[in-house]
């Protein structure tokens, strides 16, 4: 699966969408099962540690996103529920 995704120090930051619809992509509930996986980059892969930001974490990865999509919260407003913000936590190889 592909997802886009911001830098956030050595974190990767992407958001659980499935196109705006309401369905959580399969990708994040494998991740809420299974939150220590592998990341396949253009420099290489790494293991993460993935889990949804909350409260003022939460807030401050949205304005960085809203930065690369002015209309985010238009487009959230689509869905029923609130879209998840991913921290990819990078961990130790």
């Amino acid at each position: 699966m592909i997802v886009g995704y911001v830098e956030d120090g050595d974190d990767l930051v992407t958001l659980a969408m499935n196109g705006w619809a309401n369905p959580e992509p399969a990708w994040w509930l494998n991740l809420q099962e299974n939150p220590d996986a592998t990341v396949e980059l253009v420099g290489g892969s790494g293991r993460i540690h993935a889990y949804a930001a909350t409260e003022e974490e939460r807030e401050r990865l949205w304005a960085e996103w809203r930065k690369y999509e002015p209309k985010l919260d238009d487009y959230a407003a689509l869905r029923d529920t609130e879209t998840a913000v991913v921290v990819l936590q990078r961990r130790a190889t």
